[in-house]
């Protein structure tokens, strides 16, 4: 932009140079053929004119640096200047972004007009990136609601349909194996070699699995009805950690409490415990009997919370969306798939949530949110 200014000024100095020796050539010859006739050769006048011719083409080179340089500065600051700043402005615009600490630089009446449209051309795209950003994360934030609520609907729809295949079979397969486990209980006692009786054992254990399922699936399957109350969590909580200390998964575990007084919840007592007890077993078995469990209760955001945290290896990124799928283990044969599912059943029948997510220090960590009814003051009890 500097070389074409500089030589548009250049230009235009020769072109007035030029014009002005035309214009004057006239009368500068006139009075140099004047000046030679009137002075006498070898005379101090006759000297000076000599000087005067001499001094011609450097007064026509010092025009031509100055009328260079005067264009060159009139061009700059009228014509270079404001285009320049119109390219900075056009530029931003082609990568949609803007500068507002960029204020335009007044040139003639259309630069300036041009910079002035171009600057409400800028605020303008600059208020409709930041509706885009707005709208993009809204959509993001109602795509990720729209998800989670997708997978809750395929949830519930996969339970109900577990739930109305249990309402058919369980009771009747319920009857027949009740029969079973009485003959095998005579077998086992009657059986004449230990041969026998060890066959008589495993039979045993798969028919009670096959028992286990089958009340999963009436759990499944219980209707959506539930009377709800007022339920002290805390006394809830302690009443399951007694239940199964005595159980051989947790003989070497350590449960901690830190249980808020008043956290009162809007549940049912038995399907309460039913849930923190799978959970507590659980934690127990991905700790693999050994470890730490740490069980909180309290109030937060208008709801009564119960959180569950072992020390285990968390949830691998492959099973946590089949988390609460009916009949997913990753127990084996040890387990029937069925725990967290009826877990997750009996909490929303409760109106209440069930979350799981691992923790950055390790582990694994599940959220029972059920409606809180009331807050009372007091500390944060601790128990081991």
């Amino acid at each position: 932009m500097k070389w074409r200014i500089a030589s548009v000024a250049f230009l235009l100095g020769s072109l007035c140079t030029g014009l002005s020796w035309l214009s004057l050539q006239p009368v500068l010859i006139r009075l140099l053929e004047l000046g030679r006739r009137l002075a006498a050769p070898g005379s101090p006048d006759a000297e000076v004119l000599a000087q005067v011719r001499g001094f011609l083409p450097l007064a026509l080179g010092l025009d031509l640096v100055a009328l260079t340089l005067l264009a060159y500065a009139v061009l700059y600051l009228t014509v270079g200047r404001p285009l320049r700043s119109a390219e900075h402005m056009v530029e931003q615009l082609g990568r949609l972004e803007w500068d507002p600490h960029l204020s335009p630089t007044q040139g003639g009446p259309l630069l300036s007009r041009m910079q002035r449209a171009l600057q409400r051309l800028a605020e303008a795209l600059r208020e409709e990136q930041a509706l885009t950003r707005s709208q993009v994360e809204s959509l993001r934030e109602a795509n990720t609601r729209l998800a989670r609520a997708q997978t809750e609907l395929v949830t519930s729809e996969r339970l109900a349909t577990v739930g109305r295949l249990a309402a058919g079979v369980a009771h009747e397969v319920g009857n027949p194996l009740a029969g079973i486990l009485g003959y095998l209980s005579l077998v086992r006692m009657k059986a004449p070699t230990p041969e026998l009786k060890d066959y008589v054992e495993r039979i045993d254990q798969e028919v009670q699995r096959i028992d286990r399922i089958v009340r999963g699936l009436l759990d499944l399957g219980r209707p959506e009805t539930a009377s709800p109350g007022p339920v002290d969590v805390s006394s809830v909580v302690e009443t399951c950690v007694r239940l199964v200390r005595a159980a051989p998964e947790l003989a070497g575990v350590t449960v901690d409490l830190a249980l808020e007084p008043g956290v009162v919840a809007r549940a049912e007592a038995g399907p309460l415990s039913q849930i923190l007890i799978n959970l507590l077993l659980n934690a127990a078995q991905a700790m693999g009997g050994k470890g730490s469990v740490r069980v909180v209760a309290r109030l937060e955001g208008g709801e009564a919370r119960v959180v569950v945290r072992d020390q285990g290896p968390g949830i691998p990124p492959e099973v946590m969306p089949r988390l609460f799928e009916p009949f997913f283990t990753t127990k084996g044969r040890q387990g029937t798939g069925l725990g967290l599912a009826v877990s997750l059943r009996l909490v929303q029948v409760m109106g209440g949530r069930l979350g799981a997510e691992n923790l950055p220090e390790g582990g694994a960590c599940f959220t029972v949110s059920l409606p809180a009814v009331g807050v009372e003051a007091g500390g944060v009890t601790s128990r081991s």
